[in-house]
C-alpha cells in the first residue's frame, strides 16, 4: 500500500525535475492549426512520445531510482510490468549501474522484452495473470533484497511523472484546461498537483477509454472501484487506478471523460496526419475526449499530454 502521507507537492516535483534532468529529455510542445480549427480550441500537445524509452514513464522511474539510498541501490530494484515501466526502470537502473529485476508475463510483447534486455534488465518470466506477477515479484524481492518500484502508485513515481506538466507550464503558461490520460493515475496525479498549484483556476480533466472506465466510475461514486475485465485497444490504460492516485483524483481533478475505441482510433489517425508524429492509442484519448465534448473546450487554451509512442506499426488500428 502506498504511503498516503507522502503526497507529492509542487516543491517536491520541482526538486524531482532537477534530480532527473540528466536522465530525461525536455520534450517539445507542438501545435496544429488544422486541429485547432477542428476542435474550436487552442491546443498544445506535450510530446512524451519523444521521451527516453518512448514514454513519460522514464521520468517516474528515474526519480524513484535516484532517490534510493546507497544501501538500497546495491541490492537493485524490481518490478512487474509488461509495458513501458519495465523498460523505463531497467534504463534508470542501468544509468546508475545497479541491477534491475523485471518480472514479465510470457505474453508480453516482444518489443517490450527486447527493450528491457537492451537496457540491461534481468527478465524473470511468469504466467500472464496478476497473481503470478505478484507472487513471482515477491520471490524475486525475497531472493535479491531489491526494492520494489511500482509503475504508478508510489509518491516518488508520481513526483517524476509530474515533471512533464511542470515543463509544459514553463514552456507555455496560461492554460485554461489540462487534459491527461488516466490508467494507473501516476501521470494524472503529478499533472494535477503541478497544474493546480501553478494556476488554481485551471481545470484538470482526465480522459479514459469507455472499456476501462474505473477512474470515471470511482470519481462518480467517490470510492475506488477497481477495474475488472478491461476491454480497449488503449493498452497503456488497462490497469486500475492506484490508491494514492485515487486520492489525488478526488482532490485535484475536475472531471473524468470517457471515449470509445472508435473515437480513439479517429483521434490517433488525426495526430498522425496533422502533427506528423507516431503515438500509441493511449496517447490519443485526450484529443478524442476534446472532439467528443467540444462544447466543454471551445475557445479555451488547452494543454494535452501525449503519453508515449510505443506502438506496433504492423498493427496500427486505422489500418485494420
Amino acid at each position: 500500500m502506498p504511503d498516503l502521507l507522502a503526497v507529492p507537492t509542487l516543491s517536491s516535483i520541482q526538486e524531482a525535475a532537477d534530480r532527473i534532468q540528466d536522465l530525461v529529455h525536455r520534450t517539445p510542445l507542438l501545435q496544429s492549426t488544422s486541429l485547432n480549427a477542428l476542435s474550436g480550441a487552442d491546443l498544445y500537445f506535450k510530446c512524451e512520445n519523444f521521451q527516453r524509452v518512448g514514454a513519460f514513464k522514464a521520468r517516474g522511474a528515474a526519480n524513484a531510482v535516484l532517490k534510493l539510498s546507497e544501501e538500497m541501490r546495491q541490492k537493485g530494484v524490481a518490478t512487474h510490468s509488461s509495458g513501458n515501466h519495465a523498460a523505463a526502470l531497467a534504463r534508470a537502473a542501468g544509468s546508475v549501474g545497479i541491477p534491475a529485476y523485471i518480472v514479465m508475463p510470457t505474453s508480453a510483447p516482444e518489443i517490450k522484452k527486447k527493450a528491457v534486455k537492451a537496457y540491461g534488465g534481468e527478465i524473470i518470466f511468469c504466467a500472464p495473470t496478476l497473481e503470478a506477477r505478484e507472487s513471482t515479484l515477491q520471490e524475486v524481492v525475497e531472493r535479491t533484497g531489491a526494492t520494489f518500484i511500482p509503475p504508478y502508485d508510489h509518491p516518488d513515481v508520481v513526483e517524476g511523472q509530474g515533471t512533464c506538466a511542470l515543463e509544459m507550464w514553463e514552456q507555455e503558461g496560461g492554460f485554461d484546461t489540462i487534459v491527461c490520460p488516466v490508467g494507473g493515475g501516476g501521470l494524472l496525479g503529478g499533472t494535477a498537483i503541478v497544474s493546480k498549484a501553478l494556476r488554481p483556476e485551471v481545470r484538470v480533466i482526465a480522459a479514459e477509454p469507455a472499456g476501462a472506465d474505473d477512474a470515471f466510475r470511482s470519481f462518480q461514486a467517490k470510492e475506488r472501484i477497481p477495474m475488472v475485465g478491461p476491454n480497449t485497444l488503449a493498452d497503456g490504460l488497462l490497469t486500475s487506478l492506484g490508491e494514492l492516485n485515487f486520492q489525488l483524483l478526488l482532490t485535484h481533478v475536475d472531471d473524468v471523460l470517457t471515449v470509445t475505441d472508435a473515437q480513439i482510433i479517429q483521434a490517433m489517425r488525426l495526430i498522425y496526419e496533422r502533427l506528423k508524429i507516431v503515438v500509441e492509442p493511449s496517447c490519443a484519448v485526450p484529443l478524442a475526449a476534446i472532439l467528443r465534448y467540444p462544447e466543454r473546450f471551445k475557445g479555451q487554451k488547452i494543454g494535452i499530454i501525449l503519453s508515449g509512442g510505443n506502438v506496433d506499426l504492423d498493427k496500427l488500428p486505422f489500418r485494420l
